[in-house]
């Protein structure tokens, strides 16, 4: 098991998550607050990403940096990105495992779990590297 998928969190809908339920597949984490106008205007984007790559990438969101519970589920509601999972990461552990100190932040991890990028990508980015992940 990658050290890297050694956590366990809880969804913004208040289900346990574990970590090594990603291990084999490559990840996209994408590092969001419910507040961010950025944030907002790439769920979209990662939405589609989770479409397009349906069982060959696993997308998480996680939500932090004050964002409140409430707001968590409204955004994902609103903004349609219930179709993957979200993590609720108030309290920063899994943001400072990854060393995410700014949202609409990235981090991609390979199969075997090991970090391939770390911060901003555009969209056209992001579906570039997810598309050289998978091959």
């Amino acid at each position: 098991m990658p050290q890297t998928l050694t956590f366990t969190a809880r969804t913004v809908d208040s289900k346990q998550f574990d970590g090594a339920s990603l291990s084999g597949k490559p990840v996209v984490l994408w590092f969001w607050a419910a507040w961010c106008p950025r944030c907002r205007a790439a769920a979209d984007d990662v939405a589609r990403i989770d479409r397009d790559f349906t069982d060959r990438v696993h997308v998480v969101g996680v939500a932090g940096l004050n964002s409140g519970e409430d707001a968590m589920r409204r955004f994902v509601t609103d903004r349609g990105i219930g179709g993957f999972v979200n993590l609720a990461d108030d309290d920063g552990q899994i943001w400072q495992r990854f060393g995410v100190t700014t949202q609409e932040y990235y981090v991609l991890l390979d199969t075997a779990g090991e970090v391939v990028h770390k911060g901003p990508l555009t969209q056209d980015e992001l579906r570039e590297r997810v598309t050289a992940m998978v091959g």
